[in-house]
């Protein structure tokens, strides 16, 4: 774990592996952080990759910073943050909203992206009911903290029968979304509600990419993801069966297995 300034605001993350192995960044979605990949950093140091794995700004051990993040300042925090490691090209990966800022990093420092890993998320912007729920939360999470959120969407991020038949992997989840600062989650959902089309720039994408799934994941669909794999050029998909919304957790040999596949394969 080490802090880190870039684009004036100090992360901090995890840099695993050994150096001259391929990298790869793990963006972590809402509201957790870094140490949510935990399984696929043992994976992939194992295999020989090098894996940075940062906290987002507002998340974790990041400070926050009030307000709105931005999508764009947050994939430029991570542009920084690899340029001041030397990385001037890496296998960009994250789930649910990190998968959205793994595309706003597409988006804006297209050089630096050698492959995608797109899990439980979604390209298209914000509908205005959506953008407007966004808000809400926002401020909900403000005034009530995060406790009474993560009880509501606990058995929407994973699986109802994984919730009951996995109570380790639940009660860590649940405790990352309660360790979560509710100002830093806040500014999140806001920035969330801006986001733009990804679609556009993902259709001209020439990079590979893996596109994963919970086969019941209720928050991002199978079909969504295979639409999500159908506009990308060069794309697979990898169902991950007897998982919701976070597979890396739930099912972490079968996303593995697809994950060290696809990227020995680059």
């Amino acid at each position: 774990m080490k802090p880190q300034f870039g684009n004036g605001v100090t992360l901090v993350f995890d840099d695993m592996g050994p150096r001259g192995g391929t990298p790869v960044i793990l963006i972590h979605g809402h509201p957790f952080n870094r140490t949510m990949w935990a399984p696929q950093t043992a994976a992939l140091t194992a295999a020989g990759y090098r894996v940075i794995a940062p906290d987002l700004r507002g998340y974790g051990d990041s400070p926050v910073v009030p307000g709105m993040a931005s999508f764009a300042g947050i994939a430029d925090d991570l542009a920084a943050l690899l340029a001041r490691l030397g990385i001037e090209r890496v296998v960009v990966g994250g789930v649910s909203m990190g998968g959205q800022i793994a595309m706003e990093l597409r988006l804006r420092h297209p050089g630096l992206v050698r492959a995608l890993v797109l899990s439980d998320t979604s390209p298209a912007p914000e509908t205005e009911a959506g953008a407007e729920l966004r808000r809400e939360t926002a401020e909900r999470l403000i005034a009530e903290g995060m406790r009474p959120y993560a009880e509501e969407v606990i058995d929407k991020m994973m699986a109802p029968y994984n919730v009951t038949g996995m109570p380790g992997t639940a009660a860590l989840v649940t405790r990352m979304m309660c360790a979560t600062d509710p100002q830093g989650a806040a500014a999140a959902l806001r920035g969330r509600a801006e986001r733009p089309d990804y679609r556009p720039v993902l259709a001209g994408a020439a990079e590979p990419c893996l596109v994963l799934v919970g086969a019941d994941d209720v928050f991002t669909p199978v079909a969504d993801a295979e639409a999500l794999r159908d506009l990308l050029p060069h794309a697979e998909l990898a169902v991950i069966e007897g998982a919701g919304h976070l597979p890396g957790l739930e099912r972490p040999e079968a996303f593995n297995r697809a994950l060290l596949d696809f990227l020995g394969r680059l």
